[in-house]
């Protein structure tokens, strides 16, 4: 199913993200985790690709086996981060054969290595050129991109960063996913500007459930997340107690896409980090909510 009609959809979804294993010896343990959020039965389930692409090779594997296996709408991730176009025309010929039909169109991470490397080179340095290859390659993908409530690190300016943002729905994007955040209001006042500025697809707002006070500093620096004082104070209470840390972590979480539903924003998404079970405590909280 097309996340193009899922998400027009009047009624709330809930949706998870999964990622695939970094090693072979891994692949098993992570395939049954995401099986068991499957079971749970979400409106769809995204795969991401790993930074610089180095665990692609089994993106599709796991998306195909939720597909397959509990019917769940997945959504794939590509990346095209120092990627050939002889590359990202195999793997898009690979997603259509595997049936997907929803493709999440990013630039990709930087890793270490790619950071200090020339990318004078590059086919693709930006995601919006990847949307338009899969634009260009004649699939009927959904194609879905990022957007940063909080301002894209690498733009001068939030003005800059929406001016970006245009030119890749512009190319074909149908739908947006934000990055984590933290506050809702950081989200309400990124729709309203986008609105003005004529983007007009559907976003999905993307929460992280902070289940151990560790996540604090990596969700900080891989987004750049402002954090409410009444986190910090979450964080700090709980913190050093492992079992209430999660607890709490979950009900903040919960209580973020309450506010969210509440205020008419009709689609989250989880970035549920491959753990079924804070997937299966969030759907509980919200069990007379979802679907409504």
């Amino acid at each position: 199913m097309y996340l193009r009609d899922i998400l027009k959809q009047e009624t709330l979804s809930l949706s998870f993200e999964v990622f695939p294993p970094k090693t072979d010896s891994s692949f098993d343990s992570v395939r049954t985790a995401t099986e068991e959020i499957a079971k749970l039965l979400p409106s769809f389930m995204s795969v991401t690709y790993g930074a610089g692409g180095g665990t692609s090779r089994y993106t599709l594997e796991i998306a195909r086996n939720i597909k397959q296996q509990y019917g769940i709408p997945t959504l794939a991730h590509l990346t095209c981060v120092s990627s050939t176009k002889e590359t990202v025309a195999a793997k898009i010929t690979e997603l259509k054969e595997a049936g997907i039909q929803n493709v999440m169109a990013l630039r990709g991470d930087l890793t270490p290595e790619l950071e200090k490397s020339d990318r004078s080179g590059w086919a693709y340095r930006h995601a919006v050129d990847l949307v338009r290859e899969l634009k260009e390659s004649g699939s009927d993908f959904c194609i879905g991109g990022a957007c940063y409530p909080e301002v894209h690190p690498e733009s001068r300016n939030q003005k800059e960063d929406i001016r970006h943002l245009k030119e890749k729905v512009d190319a074909g994007c149908e739908f947006l996913t934000t990055q984590m955040f933290f506050d809702n209001n950081l989200l309400y006042n990124f729709l309203y500007k986008i609105r003005e500025a004529g983007i007009t697809v559907p976003v999905v707002a993307g929460i992280m459930p902070i289940t151990n006070a560790n996540q604090v500093e990596r969700a900080v620096k891989l987004s750049g997340s402002f954090m409410p004082q009444r986190f910090k104070s979450l964080v700090d209470k709980f913190g050093p107690d492992p079992a209430a840390m999660k607890q709490a972590g979950i009900a903040y979480a919960t209580d973020q896409i309450i506010d969210l539903f509440a205020n008419n924003i009709t689609n989250v998404h989880v970035y549920s980090m491959n753990k079924p079970d804070v997937a299966a405590a969030i759907l509980h909280n919200l069990s007379e909510i979802v679907g409504k």
